[in-house]
Protein backbone atom coordinates (compact mmCIF):
# COMPACT_ATOMS: atom_id res chain seq x y z
CA UNK A 1 0.00 0.00 0.00
CA UNK A 2 1.00 3.60 -0.54
CA UNK A 3 1.55 4.32 3.14
CA UNK A 4 4.72 2.22 3.03
CA UNK A 5 5.89 4.06 -0.08
CA UNK A 6 5.43 7.56 1.30
CA UNK A 7 8.55 7.79 3.53
CA UNK A 8 10.82 6.74 0.64
CA UNK A 9 9.28 9.36 -1.61
CA UNK A 10 9.73 12.05 1.03
CA UNK A 11 13.41 11.17 1.48
CA UNK A 12 13.91 11.28 -2.26
CA UNK A 13 12.68 14.86 -2.40
CA UNK A 14 15.85 16.17 -0.79
CA UNK A 15 17.97 15.26 -3.82
CA UNK A 16 18.28 18.01 -6.42
CA UNK A 17 20.66 18.65 -9.29
CA UNK A 18 23.22 21.35 -8.57
CA UNK A 19 22.32 23.60 -11.50
CA UNK A 20 21.97 27.35 -10.86
CA UNK A 21 18.60 28.81 -11.83
CA UNK A 22 17.16 32.29 -12.12
CA UNK A 23 13.67 33.23 -10.93
CA UNK A 24 12.11 36.19 -12.75
CA UNK A 25 8.82 37.42 -11.31
CA UNK A 26 6.17 39.91 -12.35
CA UNK A 27 3.59 41.24 -9.87
CA UNK A 28 0.18 42.07 -11.36
CA UNK A 29 -1.20 44.68 -10.81
CA UNK A 30 2.21 46.30 -11.13
CA UNK A 31 3.50 47.95 -7.97
CA UNK A 32 6.61 48.28 -5.87
CA UNK A 33 6.98 45.60 -3.23
CA UNK A 34 9.50 43.96 -0.95
CA UNK A 35 9.98 40.40 -2.17
CA UNK A 36 11.62 37.73 -0.02
CA UNK A 37 12.56 34.20 -1.02
CA UNK A 38 12.96 31.40 1.54
CA UNK A 39 14.32 27.96 0.74
CA UNK A 40 12.24 25.10 2.07
CA UNK A 41 15.21 22.76 2.44
CA UNK A 42 17.84 25.11 3.93
CA UNK A 43 17.94 28.32 6.00
CA UNK A 44 18.77 30.31 2.84
CA UNK A 45 16.80 33.53 2.41
CA UNK A 46 17.22 36.69 0.36
CA UNK A 47 15.18 39.83 -0.26
CA UNK A 48 14.92 42.32 -3.10
CA UNK A 49 12.77 45.35 -3.97
CA UNK A 50 10.49 44.92 -6.96
CA UNK A 51 10.65 47.76 -9.45
CA UNK A 52 7.79 50.13 -10.30
CA UNK A 53 6.76 47.75 -13.10
CA UNK A 54 6.35 44.95 -10.54
CA UNK A 55 9.32 42.94 -11.81
CA UNK A 56 12.04 41.30 -9.72
CA UNK A 57 14.77 38.65 -10.10
CA UNK A 58 16.62 36.14 -7.97
CA UNK A 59 19.75 34.55 -9.42
CA UNK A 60 22.00 31.55 -8.75
CA UNK A 61 19.30 29.45 -7.10
CA UNK A 62 19.64 25.67 -6.67
CA UNK A 63 16.67 23.57 -7.75
CA UNK A 64 14.05 23.13 -5.09
CA UNK A 65 10.95 24.55 -3.44
CA UNK A 66 10.84 28.12 -2.18
CA UNK A 67 8.40 30.31 -0.32
CA UNK A 68 7.94 33.66 -2.01
CA UNK A 69 6.69 36.46 0.27
CA UNK A 70 5.46 39.70 -1.31
CA UNK A 71 4.93 42.69 0.99
CA UNK A 72 3.09 45.76 -0.28
CA UNK A 73 2.65 48.47 2.39
CA UNK A 74 -0.89 49.37 1.30
CA UNK A 75 -2.06 45.74 0.96
CA UNK A 76 -0.09 43.51 3.35
CA UNK A 77 1.77 40.29 2.66
CA UNK A 78 1.01 37.44 0.24
CA UNK A 79 2.86 34.12 0.15
CA UNK A 80 3.20 31.54 -2.60
CA UNK A 81 5.20 28.34 -2.99
CA UNK A 82 7.44 28.30 -6.08
CA UNK A 83 9.06 25.24 -7.65
CA UNK A 84 12.44 25.90 -9.30
CA UNK A 85 13.83 23.13 -11.47
CA UNK A 86 14.04 21.57 -14.94
CA UNK A 87 10.29 21.22 -15.48
CA UNK A 88 9.55 24.86 -14.63
CA UNK A 89 12.59 26.49 -16.27
CA UNK A 90 13.37 27.31 -19.89
CA UNK A 91 16.49 26.25 -21.80
CA UNK A 92 18.46 29.01 -20.08
CA UNK A 93 17.51 27.75 -16.59
CA UNK A 94 15.18 30.72 -16.10
CA UNK A 95 11.86 30.31 -14.28
CA UNK A 96 9.36 33.01 -15.24
CA UNK A 97 6.49 33.66 -12.85
CA UNK A 98 3.54 36.06 -13.14
CA UNK A 99 1.73 36.66 -9.86
CA UNK A 100 -1.85 37.84 -10.32
CA UNK A 101 -2.47 38.93 -6.74
CA UNK A 102 -5.97 39.61 -5.45
CA UNK A 103 -6.80 41.46 -2.24
CA UNK A 104 -7.87 38.13 -0.77
CA UNK A 105 -4.31 36.82 -1.24
CA UNK A 106 -2.97 39.35 1.26
CA UNK A 107 -2.89 39.28 5.04
CA UNK A 108 -3.12 42.91 6.03
CA UNK A 109 -3.91 43.90 9.60
CA UNK A 110 -1.60 41.44 11.38
CA UNK A 111 1.23 41.95 8.92
CA UNK A 112 0.92 45.71 9.15
CA UNK A 113 1.45 45.42 12.89
CA UNK A 114 4.46 43.15 12.44
CA UNK A 115 6.09 45.52 9.96
CA UNK A 116 5.41 48.58 12.12
CA UNK A 117 8.08 49.85 14.49
CA UNK A 118 6.72 49.19 17.97
CA UNK A 119 7.95 50.68 21.21
CA UNK A 120 9.53 47.34 22.02
CA UNK A 121 11.32 47.34 18.65
CA UNK A 122 12.62 50.84 19.30
CA UNK A 123 14.15 49.57 22.52
CA UNK A 124 16.43 47.20 20.57
CA UNK A 125 19.99 48.65 20.56
CA UNK A 126 21.46 49.68 17.24
CA UNK A 127 24.25 47.11 17.60
CA UNK A 128 21.69 44.30 18.00
CA UNK A 129 19.79 45.52 14.95
CA UNK A 130 23.05 45.67 12.98
CA UNK A 131 23.86 42.06 13.98
CA UNK A 132 20.39 40.99 12.83
CA UNK A 133 20.81 42.72 9.47
CA UNK A 134 24.23 41.12 9.02
CA UNK A 135 22.66 37.73 9.73
CA UNK A 136 20.17 38.30 6.89
CA UNK A 137 23.09 38.98 4.53
CA UNK A 138 24.83 35.83 5.75
CA UNK A 139 21.69 33.79 5.06
CA UNK A 140 21.66 35.14 1.51
CA UNK A 141 25.25 33.91 1.09
CA UNK A 142 24.45 30.46 2.53
CA UNK A 143 26.78 31.14 5.46
CA UNK A 144 24.46 29.76 8.10
CA UNK A 145 27.04 29.42 10.87
CA UNK A 146 27.87 33.13 10.55
CA UNK A 147 24.16 33.97 10.61
CA UNK A 148 23.67 32.02 13.84
CA UNK A 149 26.63 33.82 15.42
CA UNK A 150 25.16 37.20 14.52
CA UNK A 151 21.66 36.30 15.69
CA UNK A 152 22.99 34.99 19.00
CA UNK A 153 24.81 38.30 19.44
CA UNK A 154 21.57 40.12 18.72
CA UNK A 155 19.51 38.26 21.33
CA UNK A 156 22.33 38.52 23.87
CA UNK A 157 22.25 42.30 23.51
CA UNK A 158 18.45 42.43 23.21
CA UNK A 159 16.64 39.40 24.68
CA UNK A 160 13.31 40.99 23.61
CA UNK A 161 14.31 40.70 19.93
CA UNK A 162 11.54 38.30 18.85
CA UNK A 163 12.43 38.32 15.14
CA UNK A 164 15.99 37.25 15.92
CA UNK A 165 14.74 34.41 18.12
CA UNK A 166 12.39 33.31 15.34
CA UNK A 167 15.26 33.33 12.83
CA UNK A 168 17.36 31.21 15.17
CA UNK A 169 14.49 28.76 15.50
CA UNK A 170 14.00 28.55 11.74
CA UNK A 171 17.68 27.80 11.15
CA UNK A 172 17.68 25.17 13.89
CA UNK A 173 14.55 23.54 12.49
CA UNK A 174 15.98 23.26 8.99
CA UNK A 175 19.12 21.74 10.50
CA UNK A 176 16.87 19.22 12.28
CA UNK A 177 17.87 20.60 15.69
CA UNK A 178 14.29 20.37 16.89
CA UNK A 179 14.86 20.91 20.62
CA UNK A 180 16.73 24.13 19.90
CA UNK A 181 14.09 25.22 17.38
CA UNK A 182 11.31 24.73 19.93
CA UNK A 183 13.28 26.67 22.53
CA UNK A 184 13.81 29.62 20.17
CA UNK A 185 10.22 29.76 18.93
CA UNK A 186 8.92 29.67 22.51
CA UNK A 187 11.27 32.50 23.44
CA UNK A 188 10.12 34.55 20.46
CA UNK A 189 6.49 34.13 21.54
CA UNK A 190 7.34 34.98 25.14
CA UNK A 191 8.93 38.21 23.95
CA UNK A 192 6.12 39.05 21.50
CA UNK A 193 2.95 37.02 22.15
CA UNK A 194 1.18 38.67 19.19
CA UNK A 195 3.81 37.61 16.65
CA UNK A 196 2.43 35.13 14.11
CA UNK A 197 5.59 33.62 12.61
CA UNK A 198 6.89 31.94 15.80
CA UNK A 199 3.33 30.80 16.57
CA UNK A 200 2.94 28.83 13.35
CA UNK A 201 6.59 27.72 13.47
CA UNK A 202 6.19 26.37 16.99
CA UNK A 203 3.11 24.49 15.84
CA UNK A 204 5.21 22.90 13.12
CA UNK A 205 8.07 21.79 15.32
CA UNK A 206 5.65 20.35 17.88
CA UNK A 207 4.12 18.15 15.16
CA UNK A 208 7.61 17.03 14.16
CA UNK A 209 8.42 16.17 17.78
CA UNK A 210 5.06 14.36 18.09
CA UNK A 211 3.96 16.57 20.99
CA UNK A 212 0.45 16.37 19.67
CA UNK A 213 -1.62 17.91 22.47
CA UNK A 214 0.39 21.12 22.33
CA UNK A 215 0.65 20.94 18.54
CA UNK A 216 -3.14 20.88 18.29
CA UNK A 217 -3.46 23.97 20.50
CA UNK A 218 -0.87 26.03 18.64
CA UNK A 219 -1.89 25.01 15.14
CA UNK A 220 -5.57 25.60 15.83
CA UNK A 221 -4.71 29.04 17.19
CA UNK A 222 -2.64 29.73 14.07
CA UNK A 223 -5.57 28.80 11.79
CA UNK A 224 -7.96 30.94 13.81
CA UNK A 225 -5.49 33.82 13.60
CA UNK A 226 -4.89 33.47 9.85
CA UNK A 227 -7.48 31.19 8.26
CA UNK A 228 -6.01 31.85 4.81
CA UNK A 229 -2.52 30.58 5.65
CA UNK A 230 -1.76 27.32 3.83
CA UNK A 231 0.96 26.34 6.30
CA UNK A 232 -1.27 26.71 9.35
CA UNK A 233 -4.06 24.69 7.72
CA UNK A 234 -1.67 21.98 6.57
CA UNK A 235 -0.06 21.64 10.00
CA UNK A 236 -3.45 21.47 11.68
CA UNK A 237 -4.47 18.77 9.21
CA UNK A 238 -1.26 16.86 9.97
CA UNK A 239 -1.95 17.10 13.69
CA UNK A 240 -5.50 15.78 13.35
CA UNK A 241 -4.15 12.96 11.18
CA UNK A 242 -1.64 11.99 13.87
CA UNK A 243 -4.32 11.91 16.58
CA UNK A 244 -6.57 9.78 14.35
CA UNK A 245 -9.26 12.30 13.43
CA UNK A 246 -9.29 11.72 9.68
CA UNK A 247 -12.38 13.83 8.98
CA UNK A 248 -10.84 17.00 10.40
CA UNK A 249 -7.46 16.11 8.94
CA UNK A 250 -9.05 15.94 5.49
CA UNK A 251 -10.88 19.23 6.04
CA UNK A 252 -7.77 21.25 6.82
CA UNK A 253 -5.49 19.51 4.33
CA UNK A 254 -8.03 20.19 1.58
CA UNK A 255 -8.13 23.82 2.68
CA UNK A 256 -4.33 24.02 2.48
CA UNK A 257 -4.39 22.53 -1.02
CA UNK A 258 -7.07 25.02 -2.06
CA UNK A 259 -5.03 27.98 -0.79
CA UNK A 260 -1.70 26.87 -2.28
CA UNK A 261 -1.70 23.63 -4.30
CA UNK A 262 2.10 23.81 -4.68
CA UNK A 263 2.69 24.23 -0.95
CA UNK A 264 5.92 22.73 0.36
CA UNK A 265 4.10 20.76 3.07
CA UNK A 266 2.61 18.57 0.29
CA UNK A 267 -0.96 18.19 1.62
CA UNK A 268 -1.86 15.92 -1.32
CA UNK A 269 0.37 13.15 0.00
CA UNK A 270 -1.38 12.95 3.35
CA UNK A 271 -4.77 13.27 1.65
CA UNK A 272 -3.82 10.25 -0.45
CA UNK A 273 -3.03 8.32 2.72
CA UNK A 274 -6.39 9.28 4.23
CA UNK A 275 -8.24 8.13 1.14
CA UNK A 276 -6.30 4.87 1.08
CA UNK A 277 -7.23 4.16 4.69
CA UNK A 278 -10.85 4.54 3.63
CA UNK A 279 -10.23 2.33 0.59
CA UNK A 280 -11.03 5.28 -1.70
CA UNK A 281 -8.43 4.31 -4.25
CA UNK A 282 -9.54 6.58 -7.08
CA UNK A 283 -9.52 9.59 -4.77
CA UNK A 284 -6.02 8.63 -3.63
CA UNK A 285 -4.91 8.38 -7.25
CA UNK A 286 -6.39 11.82 -7.94
CA UNK A 287 -4.48 13.24 -4.97
CA UNK A 288 -1.20 11.88 -6.30
CA UNK A 289 -1.93 13.10 -9.82
CA UNK A 290 -2.62 16.57 -8.45
CA UNK A 291 0.64 16.40 -6.53
CA UNK A 292 2.65 15.57 -9.64
CA UNK A 293 0.87 18.32 -11.57
CA UNK A 294 2.33 20.86 -9.15
CA UNK A 295 5.65 19.08 -8.50
CA UNK A 296 6.72 17.79 -11.93
CA UNK A 297 10.39 17.53 -10.90
CA UNK A 298 9.66 15.20 -7.97
CA UNK A 299 12.61 12.73 -7.88
CA UNK A 300 10.33 9.71 -7.35
CA UNK A 301 7.78 10.76 -10.00
CA UNK A 302 8.09 7.52 -11.98
CA UNK A 303 7.48 5.44 -8.86
CA UNK A 304 4.48 7.58 -7.99
CA UNK A 305 3.00 7.23 -11.50
CA UNK A 306 3.32 3.47 -11.18
CA UNK A 307 1.46 3.64 -7.88
CA UNK A 308 -1.25 5.79 -9.50
CA UNK A 309 -1.70 3.21 -12.27
CA UNK A 310 -2.14 0.45 -9.69
CA UNK A 311 -4.70 2.50 -7.80
CA UNK A 312 -6.62 3.25 -11.00
CA UNK A 313 -6.60 -0.40 -12.08
CA UNK A 314 -7.67 -1.64 -8.66
CA UNK A 315 -4.68 -3.96 -8.35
Amino acid sequence: MYRFLLPAILVGAACAAEVPYELAGHIVPEERASVSLFSVATPYSVSVLARDDGRFEFKKLPAGAYTLAIFVPARGEARKTVEVGPATADAHHRVSLTLHLKDSDFVFAAVRREHAVSTRQLSIPAKAQAAYEQAQKDLGRNDFDAAVTQLEKAVEMAPQFASAWNNLGTIAYKRRQFDRAEECFREALDQDPQSYEPLVNLGGVLVTEHKLDEALDYNLHAVLTRPGDALANSQLGMTYFEVGNLDLAEKYLERAREIDPTHFSHPQLLLAEIHLRRDERKKAAADLEDFLKHHPDWPQAALMRSEIAKLRSGS
